[in-house]
């Protein structure tokens, strides 16, 4: 496991620290590998209820690394295709198929697939100091990591379009207005707000928070029906389970519920 991408656990939580500070934690293959290997861990862990992601010194991720870059300037196009699918684009397929809620907490510059990475997130909370932008047109690629499927989603289309053409920088305030990220604080007060949300939702009822995410995401992608007939489903496994009998009798006997998230 690399020293590149740090991962602890406390409390409930989970945190993904992108270590690379000398080169704003841009992402190499090793680390990649290493993301997927957490997140299936953080998947797998019953004791963790979110997640958080951040980066080590002044930025936040600076998308993939350019040395890395220029080695692969070799490859033929059918190589790089499969490149994509089987490294890079590892990295939003893990998180889309996470149900726990997921917090990103950009501490700096998110440039690139680092934007990109931010927008998987659940929830995007920005310091001051962060800035973000979709760089690729500066360097003459395209958002493989996914940022052409979340960013219209977060923006609107005119915007998104605007931001990918123009890879101008949006700082953290214009960030908020536009919906790009949930809430802007001061630099250091990022993680202890970011960890102040992580935890109030870890003590919550988990399986309820869960089946939520799952219910809003499938919604996003079929009709009204379809989701009333999901959300039904997600209902019924939802009263069934430890923690709404909890709240049922905590609400009854006036105390406050001890949830177990089952």
């Amino acid at each position: 496991m690399t020293d590149h991408l740090l991962f602890a656990v406390e409390d409930g939580i989970a945190t993904i620290t992108l270590n690379r500070p000398e080169r704003m934690n841009a992402f190499t293959f090793e680390m990649i590998d290493a993301w997927v290997e957490r997140i299936q861990q953080v998947r797998q862990d019953d004791g963790i209820k979110v997640l958080v992601v951040t980066g080590a010194g002044k930025a936040f991720c600076a998308g993939g690394d350019i040395v890395e870059m220029k080695d692969r300037l070799a490859q033929t196009p059918l190589q790089r295709k499969n490149e994509l699918w089987t490294r890079i684009q590892r990295i939003p397929l893990s998180l889309e198929d996470l149900d726990k809620p997921v917090l990103m907490a950009v501490n700096g510059a998110a440039t690139g697939a680092g934007m990109d990475l931010a927008l998987q997130g659940d929830l995007r909370y920005a310091a001051a100091g962060a800035r973000f932008a979709e760089t690729y047109v500066k360097v003459g690629l395209v958002p493989g990591a996914g940022g052409a499927w979340y960013l219209p989603r977060v923006v609107g289309v005119a915007k998104a379009l605007e931001l990918f053409w123009t890879a101008d920088f949006v700082d953290g305030a214009e960030a908020e207005r536009i919906g790009l990220v949930n809430k802007v604080v001061p630099d250091e007060e990022l993680l202890p707000h970011v960890y102040g949300v992580a935890r109030k939702i870890a003590g919550s009822a988990m399986l309820a928070a869960r089946l939520i995410k799952r219910a809003v995401y499938q919604g996003m992608r079929t009709d009204l029906r379809t989701s009333l007939d999901m959300i039904s489903s997600h209902y019924a496994v939802a009263t069934a389970g430890e923690d709404h009998r909890e709240a049922v009798d905590a609400f009854i006997e006036k105390r406050k519920p001890s949830f177990t998230g089952r």
